[in-house]
């Protein structure tokens, strides 16, 4: 799907209702060669302010999964620490031969359900304000700089424990390719997992 037809996609009436599409997956992929990364950042702000014009009023939220991690991060305390975030850049950076322990801890609060709230909670706050605005869309990025603490099919699945698939869709933009039910990160890590994610296709 080029940048055209994404932009009609996300233009269109039918595709702005939460509703209609899938009961159960409100997740849809949009695949982009690794090395259009900033491009495609530049083009998602783009995409934003475009779909906030009289013709569609729309608020999208625009989610940075590595940015909400940072975030994440500084604001959870950790012993007599008020910033986790901090924690651990002192340690790795005192204790270089301890930073396996460090990727391990990263590793899993990236996979902690309290990660996955603060993700939802973000959502529901954005979804919740009054005014005449619509907020059909949320639009995820930050995949690469995730890895390897947590791929996106990880995250998808852990999700939807919070997941309201008749209230907003999730647009994933993804740097890879997908192969069948799996797909590579810049092309070259493959995952074996099976995304839980509609892939935005030429139709």
């Amino acid at each position: 799907m080029t940048i055209k037809e994404l932009d009609e996609k996300l233009n269109s009436p039918g595709f702005q209702d939460p509703e209609n599409g899938d009961l159960f997956y409100n997740y849809f992929t949009y695949q982009y060669p690794a090395d259009k990364e900033y491009d495609i950042r530049k083009q998602i702000h783009d995409f934003k302010v475009d779909l906030s014009r009289p013709m569609n009023y729309l608020d999208v939220l625009v989610i940075d999964l590595f940015k909400e991690f940072c975030d994440f991060l500084d604001k959870t305390p950790f012993l007599k620490n008020p910033s986790l975030l901090q924690y651990l850049l002192k340690k790795e950076k005192d204790k270089p031969e301890k930073s396996d322990n460090v990727q391990s801890t990263l590793s899993r609060y990236a996979h902690s359900k309290d990660f996955l709230a603060f993700i939802h909670n973000r959502i529901m706050e954005h979804k919740a304000k009054k005014d005449e605005m619509r907020r059909p869309y949320v639009f995820l990025h930050g995949i690469g700089s995730m890895h390897p603490y947590l791929r996106v099919n990880e995250f998808l699945a852990l999700y939807e424990d919070f997941n309201r698939t008749n209230e907003y869709k999730i647009i994933v933009f993804y740097p890879g390719n997908r192969e069948e039910n799996s797909y590579k990160l810049f092309h070259v890590l493959h995952d074996s997992n099976t995304y839980r994610a509609t892939l935005l296709i030429n139709e």
